[in-house]
């Protein structure tokens, strides 16, 4: 069984996604984690990451993989590097490249046969799982994403900072629904949940109601 969430940056996709997994046995995967991963080895080898066909090459030299706690490029385990300031903000222009999707929606699609598993990004129930059982599409208020951004970087909730956050985040959910490539939409037949005034054990509870109803567990 694959159940698909989807939504816009923070929108605690990655933190209701692995209580999910755990809470129903299954395997976790983190797309949005590739891309940054992708974007972080840009960066890092000096790529200029708007040059199409330097990317695209560059895509596809590299080994990435991904388990349920870590993700590795060449070898070497990048995971704690992936939520820098200078990842976040870069990650948009990467993951709108058609070359680089075209690269790791293989991927994505080959990590996940063969295991229950709930995947986590953007496109899952529109391109990459388009027949996953279960689809939802979590979101939250931008005050609400902002505001969990802030804690997850470890920032000052001051009203500056706060409000700083609200405008990247308005940003890359601007890039994420008109990029090119797979936009940001809500999913057919997926179920919406506002987690904006949800617990995360809400959250939690209410995406696995949905897996025993509509899947049969």
């Amino acid at each position: 069984m694959i159940v698909a969430i989807d939504g816009p940056a923070g929108a605690g996709k990655s933190t209701a996604s692995r209580a999910v997994a755990q809470a129903l046995g299954f395997a976790h995967m983190d797309t949005g984690a590739m891309y940054r991963a992708v974007t972080l080895a840009a960066l890092r080898d000096g790529l200029d990451i708007g040059d199409r066909a330097s990317l695209d090459a560059f895509v596809a030299s590299m080994d990435v993989s991904l388990d349920d706690n870590s993700l590795t490029i060449d070898g070497t385990d990048v995971t704690s590097r992936l939520r820098s300031a200078e990842v976040t903000q870069a990650v948009a222009r990467v993951a709108s490249q058609p070359q680089v999707r075209a690269a790791l929606v293989p991927l994505q699609r080959r990590l996940a046969q063969r295991r229950d598993i709930v995947v986590e990004g953007r496109d899952i129930g529109t391109v990459v799982f388009p027949d996953a059982e279960i689809k939802v599409y979590l979101t939250a208020s931008p005050t609400e994403r902002a505001l969990r951004r802030t804690r997850q970087l470890g920032l000052d909730e001051d009203t500056d900072t706060i409000e700083e956050m609200a405008a990247d985040i308005h940003s890359r959910d601007t890039t994420d629904a008109t990029r090119e490539v797979s936009p940001l939409q809500q999913a057919h037949g997926s179920r919406l949940i506002d987690s904006s005034d949800m617990t995360l054990d809400e959250v939690v509870a209410a995406i696995v109601a949905l897996v025993e109803q509509d899947g049969g567990s």
